[in-house]
């Protein structure tokens, strides 16, 4: 589960990825594929796909326990080809984040 809360220590990727018209479907299997390798590698917190309404886009958001995590899960993912696989179904725009602000109701 995301953990979206100002935390100095946590890391999320956003990964906003443009693909092909109809693309969408092989993306998203693509990173649930990618997510459940991540999973393996420790301190690794959560993955949440996001499918634009237009169907050009697909938004991953994966948190890890700190910076470090985020490298060796980047690391375990390209060792495995899974990284290459993201540039197979479309165009990525990766960054790294920090939480510095949420408001809840």
């Amino acid at each position: 589960m995301p953990i979206i809360t100002a935390n100095p220590d946590i890391v999320t990727q956003i990964n906003v990825f443009t693909v092909p018209e109809g693309g969408q479907e092989a993306m998203i299997a693509h990173l649930r594929e990618a997510a459940r390798a991540a999973r393996e590698v420790e301190g690794w917190l959560s993955a949440s796909l996001h499918c634009s309404l237009d169907g050009r886009r697909v938004v991953n958001y994966a948190q890890s326990a700190d910076l470090g995590v985020a490298r060796r899960v980047f690391e375990h993912l390209n060792a495995r080809g899974l990284i290459d696989g993201n540039r197979r179904h479309g165009e990525a725009h990766p960054g790294l984040y920090r939480t510095v602000f949420t408001l809840e109701k």
